[in-house]
């Protein structure tokens, strides 16, 4: 399983850690994963999704999964929010 968001793609950054004496040695930063299922109320089900926590802070500021997937900028989305968003779309339009 790999270490990535599944809805904005937020994945393991590198950089150094730094000692007390200054030597300069790789890390990884890897991202605060969750796994976390949100309701939505156009598909009236839950999604199962592995989220960073930044992206969970980002879903709370637009109100609910519907509305940050509909209004977020549709090519920062992975490919499984992409097909999340369309249906979401295509029901809301139904209705």
């Amino acid at each position: 399983m790999s270490k990535k968001c599944e809805l904005l793609n937020i994945g393991a950054m590198s950089g150094n850690k730094v000692s007390h004496s200054n030597r300069k040695t790789r890390r990884r930063f890897l991202p605060n994963l969750k796994s976390i299922s949100l309701f939505s109320e156009a598909l009236g089900s839950n999604v199962n999704l592995r989220v960073a926590t930044s992206t969970l802070r980002t879903i709370n500021k637009y109100g609910n999964i519907d509305n940050f997937l509909t209004n977020y900028r549709f090519n920062k989305l992975t490919v499984k929010a992409q097909s999340i968003r369309l249906k979401i779309k295509n029901k809301l339009q139904a209705t």
